[in-house]
């Protein structure tokens, strides 16, 4: 006969396993929202929490990475499908986007250059590997969900992988010798504007799909705050090329391109943020869909915190005082909403204590 302790850690076991089964890719937003938040306090001046948060996120990424590595090898057929599955699947490009903002946190708060390259490293080998697995199978995949079905604001998440190698690549750029920041200013040039192309492609399906086919309130999952958040990130590369722009004679010759674009995303992110909130109120007060953890909120919450950060750079680069209010309010914000998230991720996991 098994003891009582026993027969309780039996069933916690079970459903520890069966989540990591079910384990999404998108979890590693968590380190994308934990890193903006930390970069965004540095850039306040508040060095002792960004640091806190910096250590904090070191240890969620290695142990995300882990939980990855044994979802891969308890249950490689349930990766794979997640892999290649229209809604699941760009949610993998947050490995990609966490690696390249941890590496911004390292140059920006630590000034560690060669760990950051090494994650710059890892995180274009995870770009092209993903870029080109899960596009490849979407395209020749026989059997494929109708737009409404198979799209959302996941999708986006391509865009917001490819814009964090370009910001990682202007930082450490900034602190090279020549020639080695000409290459990796021109990288993150080539990054940002290929960027931008994916994000008109991507957002026009979107939107097509918002105004065009039946849209319940479970449609409107958080990563749909990501159509704002990929044009923030592009804004805060594009001011990171900018501040760049005296060191590399391409990027000075482009200087009023790089200005009028960095102003071109930023508008564009900021139209969609009272347009989310109208959404929101829709799907969550009048709908009555309910308000309980997801991992898929820290997709929401990372674009809150990178909306603060891009228009802070923005505003500096480009002398428009007018809008430093901006990042003050986001940033409040986005430390909130953090909170909130990191609480109910707290309980998830104390849970499988009980």
């Amino acid at each position: 006969m098994s003891a009582p302790g026993t027969r309780r850690a039996a069933p916690r076991t079970a459903r520890a396993l069966a989540d990591l089964a079910e384990l999404s890719p998108a979890n590693f937003a968590l380190v994308m929202a934990t890193g903006v938040i930390s970069i965004g306090l540095r850039l306040r001046g508040l060095d002792a929490p960004a640091l806190a948060l910096l250590g904090l996120n070191l240890a969620a990424w290695a142990v995300l990475w882990v939980l990855t590595a044994l979802r891969l090898l308890r249950s490689p057929r349930r990766f794979g499908a997640d892999l290649v599955d229209h809604l699941r699947g760009p949610g993998f490009f947050t490995m990609v986007a966490s690696t390249a903002v941890l590496g911004s946190q390292l140059v920006l708060l630590t000034a560690s250059l060669r760990l950051a390259i090494a994650l710059l490293a890892l995180a274009g080998l995870l770009w092209v590997g993903l870029t080109y697995s899960i596009f490849a199978a979407f395209t020749i995949k026989e059997d494929k969900p109708a737009l409404d079905r198979g799209i959302s604001g996941n999708w986006l998440l391509a865009v917001v992988a490819t814009q964090s190698l370009a910001v990682l690549a202007a930082l450490i750029a900034a602190h090279l010798a020549q020639p080695r920041r000409l290459e990796l200013n021109f990288f993150a040039l080539s990054m940002w504007l290929w960027g931008g192309m994916l994000y008109i492609w991507m957002m026009s399906l979107i939107f097509y799909r918002y105004t065009f086919f039946h849209f319940s309130p479970g449609d409107l999952t958080p990563p749909y705050w990501i159509n704002m958040g990929a044009m923030a990130i592009s804004t805060l590369a594009g001011a990171q090329l900018i501040a760049n722009a005296a060191d590399a004679p391409f990027l000075h010759s482009l200087l009023p391109f790089l200005k009028g674009f960095t102003v071109f995303y930023w508008a564009t992110g900021t139209w969609w943020i009272p347009m989310l909130l109208v959404l929101g109120v829709w799907r969550h007060v009048y709908k009555r869909f309910p308000l309980r953890y997801d991992p898929q909120y820290w997709g929401a919450v990372f674009p809150l915190g990178m909306y603060a950060v891009g228009t802070r750079q923005m505003a500096g680069m480009m002398e428009l005082d007018f809008v430093g209010w901006l990042p003050t309010l986001f940033q409040a914000i986005a430390i909130a909403a953090w909170s909130a998230v990191f609480i109910g991720l707290l309980r998830r996991v104390l849970s499988y204590a009980r």
